[in-house]
């Protein structure tokens, strides 16, 4: 090592020359290194979507789900099978186990697909195969209003959508609300009774006329020539035109017995954005684009369009991921810069000019290497990143300073610049090798974490390491370079004065004559730390608590509501919350049928987006406002859900119940819910069974219909005219980018339930009415089924009242003894299951972290006390952990305090490396224990006392919430950006400083403490 070092300094050239060339690669890097706010994971889903229009959810179990299931329960690596069963559609949900393959998983589970299309009815669409990936969802929502007709702003929709694609990086814009277009023949069905024409007839004279007939093309020797039949329906006229039938020298066409025009299908839902008619324009970027300049760029575009809009149209901004970005970025730069500066104004005072602002460009040189490092590799500048920057920001001047504070030593002794950087660097060389590898091996099986929340929280761990180890470069190779170009022939210095020397120094001295005492004391200290914690701690939880940019109000109502009922309801709460100052755009959206991810009396949701956090009141106080404007409107629920931070997301509580008995499903759900109320601290209970209500059957007697000549297709073909249209076939003008259905129906007074009874149906004896073998019967209406690895499941979900802990009540609930019928099992998921496993994995990344460290810490002392006497600072250190927690009032985080605790380990061993390395060096020179441990503690003093404070201070801006803008100057208190990681800098911070005191006096103690038992044994 010394050569290595020595040639480093001697060629001091070359040596600054690779430092500069770091840094302008490291600016380089961060100027091109794509920004995002959440980092890019890989979900481990898939979901097949499969279609058959106006197939009821029974059916579409027996027929599309059953058969696929059969299929894809076969694939490898499958955690998890969820489907759903719907009016007119199907879906099974597959969740990979970690560490799976996306491109291998996708073809095999296309190959299993492509198996059971065989088993589906050959009416049925294809299936289709999704992948879900977080970097294809949506980065800017763009809302367009105004008081137009809903053609004109849907074609404004898709023009604008055709020219921000256009945009290099941008992948794809989608419309929210956008309508599907129908050709809609409207015919009266008596007017086809008079020409005695069939729906059948129908189907038959558009499909046929409808043809793209490749004739070929005919040689006549004198030339080649193509022959072309045209005969596809390219606009209106080619429909009006078609023949329906000849009667006598007159044919009759569509347009002499129907009105055509050209529409859009039935609504599903309605938009409005700051009350105003509206639409969504989603837009997503291409893997790797750098957010804020794709959005800027997709700002640019709008802003040249705006005038060019019809008068009245407005554009908004719903949703916009660079303001976010832009923001956090900015918070936690300045929190770097705060945490550097911090480090640089103690080092500068403890160790002069010249020490500190060597130590100080070490700082700067490890992150943009790093930041060179991280941008090869591929990822990208998020908020993991970042937190990791400043998680480092102290950790990286340790090896400095120890290597910087014994060459300020030798030269205090006379020694020349370059020898005494040497000579230090040297001398420090292992120990700080050492500390930096068992940090590593702290760090590293992090980078081994499963799951969704292992992806997301990967870039931690890998920024550390990639940090510290560019660190370890900067401590032991540009530092003594930089160090060495000093004036050489300076005269000895007087000693180094290190403040308080004097006061440690006597009550070491004291406590090492009582070791035993002093270690019983620290036990009761702990002990005593843990009792307070177990009594007055403030909880559990998953992720942190994030004071949000946006949140949704979900509007609950039950019946059997049509589309403009529910949007009625919707306009009322919505009327109800118009016009609050905190909020600068609210974005209202009803449907006929709410998606999976939300319950299924879910009508309509306001989406809120919030002013800037600093100039409004936190949003539990907006909620209250809210929840107290609309408790007076009758027949409605609301349920308020705040933006989600991090991979988690839903309600906290997920309970699944499995049977194959519906009834006993229904009582187990029954029985659950009520357990739940009769204990308290859940809020906002709902289940996903099928709502009450009524659907109508038409029952055909077979024998019947064929003494008429009817079956039931024919039957089914005229209640489609009633219903959602009879399709015939479908055409693609030039101005839409999809094929347009063309369904012929009644008109809309003729669509009612009371119409079913009256229609008739064209058959060999006639017109005769359905009614002569049909009957109309009302039944209980079936909703969306679910299924849970191939059984019904019903899933009750909750969200935790104020005051309550999710893992409290869940105990409390499973203790309360709530008896299931036979069959039915019941199983926690969610929240719960993501902490059990959360738990589980960091619980055993501890373990081989501590395995790691052993071998390390074994391997440098060659001693199991000394190895066992580092690794006690660890578990001794948890004390300071739940007391950092306590006095900054923090619930226990499973992620960050996990994280956090393992992070800690790898810290704390590093002073006391340090230390027993100096206690075993002077023992070797002959000191006795006692006076060796003194002079040990007095030397490593100020080593230890700067490492533990520089990374305290780096991390001080988090643990108290505050954002220092050093360049405005501002001061910003409770950021939210702060608050994603408080939790965290808290649990690091308190048991950092616990553990220093530990290194400082009772590490000593222990070292002597063992040597009184057996003097002759050598610590070493």
């Amino acid at each position: 090592m010394r050569t290595l070092i020595r040639a480093a300094v001697y060629r001091s050239r070359a040596t600054l020359f690779a430092f500069i060339l770091l840094l302008a690669g490291g600016v380089g890097a961060y100027l091109v290194i794509p920004k995002e706010a959440n980092p890019d994971v890989t979900i481990p889903m898939m979901y097949v979507s499969m279609a058959l229009e106006g197939i009821s959810p029974e059916d579409g179990e027996r027929l599309l789900v059953r058969p696929m299931e059969q299929e894809l329960r076969t694939l490898e690596g499958v955690k998890k099978m969820t489907s759903t069963a719907s009016e007119g559609h199907a879906s099974v949900m597959l969740e990979f186990d970690a560490g799976f393959d996306p491109k291998l998983a996708l073809q095999e589970v296309r190959e299993k697909v492509d198996s059971a299309r065989s088993e589906l009815p050959q009416e049925a669409d294809e299936p289709i195969v999704h992948e879900i990936n977080v970097a294809l969802f949506p980065v800017l929502s763009v809302a367009l209003s105004g008081p137009l007709a809903e053609s004109e702003l849907v074609m404004i929709a898709r023009r604008l959508k055709d020219e921000i694609e256009g945009i290099a990086e941008v992948l794809e814009v989608d419309i929210g609300g956008d309508r599907e277009d129908l050709l809609e023949i409207l015919v009266d069905p008596q007017v086809l009774d008079s020409y005695g024409i069939d729906y059948t007839q129908l189907f038959n004279l558009v499909s046929r006329n409808n043809r793209l007939v490749a004739a070929g093309s005919l040689d006549t020797g004198a030339g080649r020539m193509a022959i072309k039949v045209p005969g596809v329906i390219e606009d209106l006229d080619d429909v009006l035109g078609l023949p329906l039938r000849v009667s006598g020298d007159r044919v009759v066409t569509f347009g002499d017995v129907a009105t055509i025009r050209r529409t859009f299908k039935d609504p599903a839902g309605f938009a409005r954005i700051n009350g105003q008619p509206g639409l969504v324009l989603e837009v997503s970027k291409r893997a790797g684009a750098n957010i804020i300049q794709t959005i800027e760029q997709v700002k640019t575009l709008l802003a040249q369009a705006q005038p060019l809009l019809p008068a009245g149209v407005e554009i908004d901004y719903i949703m916009d991921q660079s303001t976010q970005i832009e923001t956090m970025l900015s918070d936690l730069l300045n929190n770097v810069l705060t945490a550097v500066v911090l480090v640089l104004i103690l080092i500068l005072a403890t160790m002069g000019v010249r020490s500190a602002v060597m130590v100080g460009l070490t700082i700067p040189g490890a992150f943009f290497a790093g930041i060179l490092i991280i941008w090869g590799i591929g990822f990208t500048m998020n908020i993991i990143v970042l937190f990791a920057l400043i998680l480092v920001a102290g950790m990286l001047v340790d090896g400095a300073i120890v290597v910087s504070e014994l060459a300020d030593r030798y030269l205090h002794e006379g020694q020349s610049p370059k020898e005494a950087w040497i000579n230090a660097a040297h001398r420090m060389s292992w120990p700080v090798i050492a500390s930096t590898i068992t940090t590593l091996a702290v760090f590293m099986p992090l980078l081994f974490w499963p799951g969704v929340v292992g992806q997301f929280m990967q870039y931690l761990p890998a920024t550390v390491i990639i940090c510290l180890l560019a660190s370890l470069a900067m401590a032991l190779v540009f530092l003594p370079t930089m160090g060495g170009l000093g004036r050489e022939g300076r005269q000895p210095r007087t000693p180094v004065v290190v403040p308080g020397l004097a006061y440690y120094r006597r009550l070491l001295a004291w406590l090492l004559r009582r070791p035993g005492l002093t270690l019983l004391g620290t036990l009761g200290l702990i002990a005593l730390i843990y009792a307070g914690y177990s009594r007055f701690n403030h909880g559990v939880e998953f992720f942190p608590d994030i004071e949000p940019d946006s949140a949704q109000l979900q509007v609950r109502a039950r019946g059997d509501l049509s589309v403009y009922e529910k949007d009625a309801l919707l306009r009322e709460v919505e009327s109800r919350l118009t016009g609050l100052t905190e909020v600068k755009a609210l974005y209202a959206r009803s449907f006929a049928m709410a998606d999976g991810q939300m319950g299924s009396d879910v009508i309509g949701v306001l989406q809120f987006q919030f002013i800037d956090w600093y100039l409004r009141r936190p949003a539990r106080a907006i909620r209250e406002t809210m929840l107290a404007r609309t408790a007076d409107i009758p027949g409605v629920v609301l349920e308020f859900r705040e933006q989600q931070m991090g991979p988690g997301g839903g309600k906290p509580v997920e309970i699944r119940l499995s049977g194959n008995d519906d009834q006993q499903l229904g009582l187990a759900t029954e029985r659950l819910r009520s357990a739940m109320s009769q204990l308290g601290g859940f809020t906002d209970i709902e289940d996903d069974r099928s709502l009450p209500g009524i659907e109508w059957r038409l029952e055909v007697n077979r024998e019947a219909a064929a003494r008429m000549g009817a079956d039931v297709l024919s039957v089914g073909n005229a209640v489609q005219l009633v219903t959602n249209g009879l399709r015939l076939a479908s055409y693609r003008p030039e101005d839409a980018s999809d094929e347009v259905d063309i369904r012929v129906r009644l008109p809309r007074h003729w669509r009612s339930v009371d119409q079913l009874s009256r229609l008739t149906l064209h058959t060999p004896r006639g017109q005769v009415p359905l009614s002569e073998f049909v009957a109309l019967t009302p039944a209980p209406k079936v909703g969306t089924l679910h299924r849970v690895n191939g059984r019904r499941t019903v899933t009750v979900r909750a969200d935790i009242a104020e005051g309550f802990r999710l893992d409290e009540r869940l105990g409390a609930l499973q203790q309360s003894g709530v008896e299931l019928p036979e069959g039915v099992v019941l199983t926690l998921a969610g929240e719960n299951a993501d902490q059990r496993e959360a738990a589980a994995f960091l619980s055993t990344a501890f373990v081989v972290a501590i395995l790691l460290m052993t071998l390390i810490l074994v391997t440098q002392f060659n001693s199991l006390y000394q190895t066992a006497l580092v690794l006690s600072a660890i578990v001794f250190s948890t004390a300071g952990v739940l007391m950092g927690l306590l006095l900054n009032g923090q619930s226990f985080g499973v992620v960050m305090v996990g994280m956090g605790i393992i992070a800690l380990a790898g810290i704390v061993v590093n002073n006391n490396i340090v230390l027993i390395d100096t206690f075993n060096q002077l023992r070797a020179d002959g000191m006795s224990p006692a006076q060796a441990a003194l002079e040990t503690g007095c030397l490593r003093l100020r080593p230890v006392l700067l490492t533990a404070i520089t990374t305290i201070l780096g991390l001080m801006p988090m643990v108290l919430g505050v954002n220092v803008d050093l360049p405005a100057p501002a001061l910003g208190i409770g950021a939210p950006s702060t608050q994603w990681w408080t939790q965290l800098s808290s649990a690091i911070a308190g048991g950092l400083a616990f553990a220093t005191l530990l290194t400082l006096l009772l590490t000593p103690c222990m070292l002597v403490l063992r040597a009184e038992r057996k003097p002759s044994s050598r610590e070493r």
